[in-house]
């Protein structure tokens, strides 16, 4: 929480100064006493009240006012707020190694089928873009809310060398600036210029699913520290499972350079020692790299992980941190409390009537 007027909170000073004329008002009162013979018979004539009853109105009055100075103030509160002009730039690893058949029947067609789903069940006004990365990164589907022309391209997504994670987030950056001009594209020098404060996020998100590590191009940390300059987020994926196991592809998850040529068709396909080092999943680099820019990074190891993850994510993409005033909240705890203590100061030092036996 923070205040806009700290300086505000001078008002607190009321507090002590109420109690200090409270308490010299009593010890003014107690030298004006008149001396009687017997204190138990005026005791026994006037009804009187426990000191809880005679304490508690006196600090809910107090508390209320507290209350009330604090709302000169005027604090606010970071909450999660929906945004409706988000964006989604999805980028999908298409490296030889999503043709392991760990994930049954390979990882290319578990994550494409979750992929589709994902869009399927996003609001119609949400723009997604789709980038493909293996050795290098190309944006397939620019942000569009056209969701037939997103399911297409992810249909015909196909494996290639290497893994570029690093520069498919320079890709997706280069995608959001084109439709929002308060995100510099990764070629402009943005200097010393510190990233804003985590929780002010700009409406575009990235999310990475990749089953392996960085083996080409910009590490994706540093590909991270530019996201957070830009104060987007970056949501990372990593899946698989660590079991080496058999590389099978259909011919159309296949493209021509794709473990040279041999193994991705079916009866083909990579086992043993060489494909468990082609499947490890640098789970500290999606780590720093969700951390640096305010995402959070997942695992999934099967299809219904991978779901569970895709259906969590629009919960926390479409929500961001925003500083709201509170100050209403303030005031009306302050009167409440006051009245409260008002009211009962003025109950219970009513007369009763005595009770007749």
């Amino acid at each position: 929480m923070s205040l806009s007027w700290p300086w505000a909170l001078l008002a607190l000073g009321t507090v002590p100064l109420i109690l200090a004329v409270r308490w010299w008002m009593n010890r003014r009162r107690k030298r004006s006493a008149v001396t009687v013979s017997s204190v138990a018979l005026i005791k026994a004539a006037i009804p009187g009240r426990s000191a809880w009853r005679r304490r508690v109105p006196v600090w809910l009055f107090l508390a209320g006012l507290i209350a009330m100075a604090g709302a000169l103030a005027r604090p606010q509160a970071s909450i999660a707020v929906p945004s409706n002009n988000t964006s989604i730039l999805l980028a999908i690893d298409v490296s030889g190694s999503m043709c392991s058949t760990d994930v049954d029947p390979n990882r290319l067609t578990v994550a494409t089928e979750a992929a589709q789903k994902f869009i399927k069940e996003q609001n119609d006004g949400t723009r997604i873009g789709l980038v493909a990365f293996s050795g290098i990164a190309g944006l397939l589907v620019a942000p569009t809310t056209d969701k037939d022309s997103l399911l297409d391209a992810i249909g015909t997504l196909k494996t290639a060398r290497g893994t570029a994670i690093g520069q498919a987030i320079l890709t997706s950056i280069d995608a959001i600036a084109e439709h929002n001009p308060d995100v510099a594209a990764t070629g402009v020098d943005l200097g010393d210029v510190a990233p804003g404060p985590l929780g002010d996020f700009q409406p575009d998100t990235i999310v990475v699913l990749t089953d392996g590590s960085n083996t080409t191009g910009v590490d994706p940390v540093t590909a991270a520290a530019q996201a957070a300059a830009r104060r987007i987020r970056v949501f990372t994926i990593g899946f698989g499972t660590t079991e080496p196991a058999q590389m099978v592809c259909s011919p159309s998850q296949v493209s021509g350079d794709s473990f040279g040529g041999r193994g991705g068709f079916p009866g083909g396909g990579f086992g043993g020692r060489g494909a468990g080092r082609n499947q490890e999943i640098d789970e500290d680099a999606l780590r720093e790299v969700a951390d640096t820019t305010g995402g959070r990074y997942f695992r999934a190891e099967d299809s219904d992980q991978l779901a569970d993850v895709l259906g969590d994510l629009p919960k926390e993409i479409g929500l961001h941190e925003q500083e709201v005033e509170i100050t209403v909240w303030f005031v009306l705890a302050g009167v409440l409390l006051t009245f409260t203590g008002v009211f009962l100061a003025m109950w219970w030092s009513q007369p009763r009537a005595p009770v007749r036996r």
